[in-house]
């Protein structure tokens, strides 16, 4: 039964199999703020580094594998462990330095202010 068992899955979860681990990840825009979150279940906040280069802000880390016992025989594994890496190009026009990140119950939140110039403006209409 379990010969087969692994056989015929997406391409996607055989990377998973192998020990790859990638976090969920969203990017969403607001008139005054790109933010970033991420799902990092099991990860402790000071495994994770945030760096920033060239409007490109990075995520790296490891999720840890919690300690091997010799006498369990598993059947079937589905949690993945390893180290992981996500980019997300930032629009330009945002303030790099400013930017702030928060970590609650395994939700990563980072929030990058833009700048004023790329902020919308509203152009009052003139009567003529």
């Amino acid at each position: 039964l379990f010969d087969n068992f692994f056989t015929g899955l997406p391409e996607q979860r055989k990377g998973l199999l192998e020990g790859e681990w990638t976090p969920s990840i969203d990017v969403a825009e607001t008139e005054d703020k790109i933010t970033v979150t991420a799902e990092l279940p099991g990860i402790d906040q000071e495994e994770v580094d945030i760096p920033i280069a060239d409007d490109v802000l990075t995520l790296k880390g490891e999720k840890k594998e919690e300690k091997e016992v010799k006498e369990k025989n598993y059947h079937r594994i589905e949690r993945s462990y390893g180290s992981f890496q996500r980019s997300v190009r930032l629009p330009a026009g945002v303030k790099v330095d400013e930017a702030k990140a928060a970590y609650k119950d395994g939700i990563l939140t980072i929030t990058v202010p833009k700048t004023e110039e790329v902020k919308p403006k509203q152009i009052k209409i003139d009567v003529a």
